[in-house]
């Protein structure tokens, strides 16, 4: 399933993240793409808040992997700079973990990941405004049937 949403403030970039916490299950896999400045990280930070993490979340640029510990433990990877050599780093004890992954530049990796995951694909409109394409498996339907209701009212 896939859906576009134009998300016209940080406020509803808080609100995605909000709904897509209120559904998360150990396992679960979030990929993100977007250019530099879309929004892949302020997602990341509203999402780990919305699922009780309090910790300073900042992009894991540079340790490729961050680990925040919660109820569901979150798993935050930028493999920006690994295209196609991930297995390396055994990011797959993560991926296939029981917590949730977010992975920013998840294309890079895409090799390593199951078919089963959501995709969040986030687009520069302007200063204020993104659109999100959001696709998914079946596994995800539900989650994504509830954005597009939420975001469709």
């Amino acid at each position: 399933m896939k859906i576009n949403i134009r998300l016209n403030s940080e406020k509803n970039t808080e609100k995605l993240a909000h709904i897509i916490a209120s559904e998360v299950f150990p396992g679960m896999i979030i990929g993100l793409s977007g250019d530099l400045g879309s929004g892949k990280t302020t997602f990341t930070k509203y999402l780990a808040k919305a699922m009780g993490i309090n910790d300073n979340l900042n992009s894991p640029t540079f340790t490729i992997l961050k680990t925040y510990k919660g109820k569901l433990n979150l798993y935050h990877m930028d493999v920006y700079r690994l295209e196609d050599i991930g297995y390396d780093y055994e990011l797959d004890d993560y991926i296939y973990g029981d917590g949730v992954s977010v992975i920013e530049w998840y294309p890079y990796i895409q090799t390593m990941l199951p078919k089963e995951f959501l995709s969040l694909k986030f687009f520069f409109i302007n200063e204020s405004s993104r659109d999100v394409y959001i696709e998914g498996s079946e596994e995800y339907e539900t989650i994504i049937q509830k954005i597009n209701h939420r975001y469709s009212n």
